[in-house]
């Protein structure tokens, strides 16, 4: 089985790719490991920059419904100490560039914005064979496979293409990250929902903090960051995994910790992993990579943006060069690498968030 172009992944990336080249006539297939768009919980909010991910929705043609998804006042931030006390109160008064839309009524647009049958649920890969004439066997969980004559791998940190173009792994940055919900916040817990604000929060001391942001329908949205070792939490129930998150912020205030401690879904535990700086790869035939399969990087606001952006270049390049993909490939990575130089770099952000002066080098950052 063939096809223009078999995409590995329906992230945001991955459908921003597929939608650019169903504008411009490009035949594509996406496959995707989960069984359904609703599979999963598709985290939270997003900022949608003007330099990057708001380009790519307007090459994709959807300008127009990404803002119907933006939910205003969301621009606002505070930073609190771990008292409760209100170091910078950021009021959202409509000049901002950065609108906050849900990531899963987005992926939705991206996913409706495609003909039926573009994206194929339930096709976990497993493995990716070369087969020496620029095309690829990309093989599948259930014992199917498929030949792919230009193959971009959009399958995240953890990706299986990223191997035939790469030896590099993600590596763990000593963050681990705690995800969890409050629903219906406004009312049932309206000490916290006033420490959280309109928009986001960041409550910070040294090694540790908690960052949450107000979602549609009064949803409180919190993820708590600690350094620590790689195997923190391992094993641990999701009971367990909260009480011991609770140790770490003893003596906070409770407006803060009933964003840990009265989840309203079992905790996530997540381990923050970068690929290196600067990740790039010798051009292969007939393959590549974007998103976080490309230049995983601890999250920043760019991640999706840039995702979103790597989906609509490449498009755009295929599309400009039908017929010859390798010409369309290399213009797209002769793009693709400086970008990704420049936004790995190191920008000192978590030692901002967590170093020592912290929440004060915060607010002196936000303030600068």
């Amino acid at each position: 089985m063939t096809n223009s172009v078999t995409i590995i992944g329906a992230g945001l990336g991955g459908l921003v790719l597929a939608r650019v080249l169903h504008v411009h006539g490009v035949g594509v297939t996406v496959y995707e490991a989960e069984s359904s768009p609703d599979a999963r919980r598709q985290g939270g909010l997003l900022d949608i920059h003007p330099w990057n991910g708001q380009l790519a929705l307007e090459a994709a043609g959807l300008t127009a419904g990404f803002r119907q998804l933006i939910l205003p006042g969301r621009e606002s931030y505070r930073v609190l100490d771990r008292t409760g006390a209100v170091l910078l109160d950021r009021p959202d008064d409509g000049t901002g560039e950065r609108p906050e839309v849900p990531r899963g009524a987005l992926r939705q647009l991206l996913l409706d914005s495609l003909p039926a049958g573009t994206v194929r649920w339930g096709h976990k890969v497993t493995g990716v064979r070369p087969l020496g004439d620029g095309g690829h066997e990309v093989s599948f969980a259930d014992g199917t496979a498929v030949v792919a004559h230009l193959l971009v791998g959009a399958d995240g940190a953890w990706s299986r293409v990223r191997p035939v173009l790469s030896a590099a792994e993600p590596e763990y940055i000593g963050v681990s990250v705690v995800e969890t919900f409050l629903f219906d916040g406004d009312t049932r817990h309206p000490a916290t929902a006033k420490a959280v604000g309109g928009g986001s929060l960041f409550a910070l001391a040294p090694g540790k903090g908690i960052g949450a942001h107000r979602e549609g329908g009064g949803v409180l949205h919190a993820y708590t960051q600690l350094l620590k070792p790689q195997d923190w939490l391992a094993g641990l129930e999701p009971a367990a995994v909260t009480a011991r998150v609770l140790e770490e912020f003893d003596g906070w205030a409770p407006e803060l910790t009933t964003l840990i401690a009265a989840s309203d879904v079992p905790p996530v535990v997540r381990r923050l992993c970068t690929l290196p700086a600067g990740h790039r790869w010798e051009r292969v035939p007939g393959v590549t990579l974007l998103g976080d399969a490309a230049h995983l990087m601890p999250p920043n606001g760019e991640g999706a943006n840039l995702a979103m952006l790597d989906g609509a270049e490449l498009g755009r390049a295929i599309a400009a060069h039908p017929g010859d993909a390798e010409a369309a490939l290399a213009e797209y990575e002769q793009r693709l690498f400086p970008r990704v130089a420049a936004e790995m770099a190191d920008d000192g952000l978590y030692d901002v968030m967590f170093g020592p002066d912290a929440p004060h080098s915060m607010v002196a950052m936000l303030t600068a």
